[in-house]
């Protein structure tokens, strides 16, 4: 059964940094693109970045050069560095994984900027 959870949200002040980690199981973690959403409050769900199987990454243009998305296949673990957090930072962040035909989305965890 595949299986993801998130873990290392927060409060943090604007320009502070926060790190995301993503817990996988259930499947061959290695194999598979792994991706961090985020849902701000009252807002649809948008993709924040992405990480292939070998490690080639993409990020959405409102967090590139702020936020890194990093993998460790020995921990079957994705990560997401969050750095000069802005307010409009704040959301539920999800990990998620596309196996097969199937998405897979861990509960999420709140991430709030606020002074």
């Amino acid at each position: 059964q595949v299986q993801l959870v998130e873990s290392g949200g927060g409060l943090v002040q604007p320009g502070g940094s926060l790190r995301l980690s993503c817990a996988a199981s259930g499947f061959t973690f290695s194999r598979y693109a792994m991706f961090w959403y985020r849902q701000p409050p009252g807002k649809e769900r948008e993709l924040v970045a992405t990480i292939a199987s070998a490690g080639a990454t993409n990020y959405a243009d409102s967090v590139k050069g702020r936020f890194t998305i990093s993998r460790d296949n020995a921990k079957n673990t994705v990560y997401l560095q969050m750095n000069r957090l802005k307010p409009d930072d704040t959301a539920v962040y999800y990990c998620a994984a596309k196996v097969f035909l199937t998405d897979y989305w861990g509960q999420g965890t709140q991430v709030t900027v606020s002074s």
